[in-house]
């Protein structure tokens, strides 16, 4: 059955408890879109709403992360199938990646997956490490998980594994395919999506130049992993980078939170 990229009538009313929710999401959406981190009308974030993580908004089918707007996010149970035989179901693989993670990680209540130009470009890589030669790669030191066995789209049994895999860690580099980036909050998940990208960028940038890299001890990497740790933690910097990513979408595109 075709589908209309814009007409997504089951999409739960933008009102009630869920109305700030949706907003954060859909300025994720924008802002991922401005920094060149999507992928056509392809890709999906999504963010849990009930308790137990498992009822959660992702986006409709074929609509591009630039026009997202709040109100249209998609309503979904990861318990019930049936979503997929309805007109305006989502993309099978962001029901798919989607549903396996809200239903296996319930700590995972946000999350963002993307095929991002540095990220996606180490994942192709043979070894694709993220060796800590600035504070930007330290961030990420021993937190986040690889995926070395990709199996085509993700569908089935490949989105039930990228769930396990991921584990407790923030983010994942899926081999072959992209990232995903999960956290309690959209703030969260989207300071580490942003973050590990600008790691990515410079460790391939630096890889460019042909010459040896300058690669800190492990123990000042977790040093400094802790350090981020806490930093982002007790000031709230992902807090505060998303308040000024709304701002500017408040003054340039504020149909967003429509």
């Amino acid at each position: 059955m075709r589908r209309s990229p814009v007409n997504t009538p089951a999409a739960a009313p933008n009102t009630g408890s869920h109305r700030e929710l949706r907003a954060e999401l859909a300025a994720a959406f924008r802002m991922t879109a401005r920094l060149g981190m999507h992928e056509g009308v392809a890709n999906h974030f999504s963010c849990a709403v009930s308790a137990d993580g498992q009822q959660f908004l992702i986006n409709p089918f074929g609509r591009h992360f630039a026009s997202i707007r709040a109100s249209e996010l998609l309503l979904l149970d990861a318990r019930d199938a049936s979503v997929m035989t309805h007109p305006n179901a989502p993309d099978p693989t962001a029901w798919a990646i989607h549903g396996a993670m809200h239903r296996k990680l319930p700590q995972a209540r946000c999350v963002l997956h993307t095929h991002s130009k540095y990220a996606t470009a180490l994942a192709a890589l043979a070894s694709p490490e993220l060796p800590p030669i600035d504070q930007n790669t330290m961030r990420f030191f021993n937190r986040y998980a690889v995926d070395l066995d990709f199996d085509g789209m993700g569908l089935g049994d490949e989105a039930e594994r990228l769930a396990t895999r991921l584990g407790d860690r923030r983010v994942l580099l899926m081999g072959n395919h992209g990232v995903m980036a999960v956290g309690p909050t959209v703030a969260r998940a989207f300071d580490d999506l942003y973050y590990f990208e600008r790691a990515c960028e410079t460790y391939l940038v630096a890889l460019a130049t042909g010459r040896p890299l300058n690669v800190v001890s492990d123990a000042v990497a977790e040093k400094t992993a802790r350090q981020w740790d806490d930093y982002i933690e007790r000031i709230g910097l992902a807090d505060a980078h998303l308040r000024e990513l709304r701002e500017i979408l408040d003054r340039e595109e504020p149909d967003y939170r429509k």
